[in-house]
């Protein structure tokens, strides 16, 4: 029997994918007409849609090394665009610098990124981090509220907190794993960005405790007279 056009052949297989691209897997006969003597041509078609195409296998700890590093990279990159929103929000003058301060820190922290991504050979684009979504997010429903300035900062600064808890967490985590590794350069590179993490968070408390949370006391004691 003679072969059906090529180009033929690849639109029904295109339209067999289509159809059955929500499903695991597909593998069956089709029947394509031919054009020549309207005897149908049977091909087969299987193929299986890989559910797992953005998470890559973990066998070692320098698979391990790279999934977190790339977790993180997305997790500043989206801090980024979060910071300036909440300084933008914030009422008191300390809070809105430290808010500043700890964007330009943040940029800081991209590049180290990307310079550990050079040393080690890692790509680190390709993976969202979900944690931090759902961080921004919580973040953003802050911003969007009304009410009084002082009890918005202490919010805010609540947010702002459980981002930076979230990063030392993850920081530390994989500077353990390049310890492990040997990797002296970029546990140096690591320490510096989980200290200035560190110190963003205690400048946070210590605006909070000083200012914000007396402030938002205040605040509630002259609605209640």
């Amino acid at each position: 029997m003679e072969t059906p056009p090529t180009n033929e052949c690849s639109r029904a297989a295109e339209a067999i994918i289509r159809r059955h691209l929500m499903g695991e897997t597909y593998a069956g006969k089709y029947f394509l007409p031919h054009q020549s003597d309207n005897e149908p041509v049977i091909f087969t078609v299987g193929f299986t849609r890989n559910t797992r195409s953005n998470i890559m296998s973990m066998d070692t700890l320098a698979d391990l090394l790279e999934d977190e590093l790339k977790d993180i990279f997305n997790a500043e990159n989206q801090l980024l665009k979060a910071l300036p929103k909440m300084a933008k929000k914030a009422s008191s003058a300390k809070l809105k610098a430290a808010f500043t301060g700890h964007l330009k820190e943040t940029e800081g922290h991209v590049q180290r990124l990307e310079k550990i991504g050079k040393t080690l050979g890692i790509r680190l684009t390709g993976k969202k981090c979900h944690a931090m979504e759902g961080l921004v997010e919580e973040g953003k429903e802050v911003i969007e509220e009304d009410g009084a300035g002082p009890v918005i900062d202490a919010a805010l600064i609540g947010a702002a907190q459980r981002v930076e808890h979230y990063e030392m967490a993850a920081y530390g985590t994989v500077r353990g794993i390049a310890a492990q590794l040997g990797h002296d350069d970029v546990v140096k590179l690591l320490q510096q960005t989980l200290d200035e993490e560190g110190a963003a968070d205690k400048k946070l408390t210590g605006i909070a405790e000083g200012e914000v949370l007396p402030a938002a006391g205040s605040a509630a004691g002259e609605e209640e007279k």
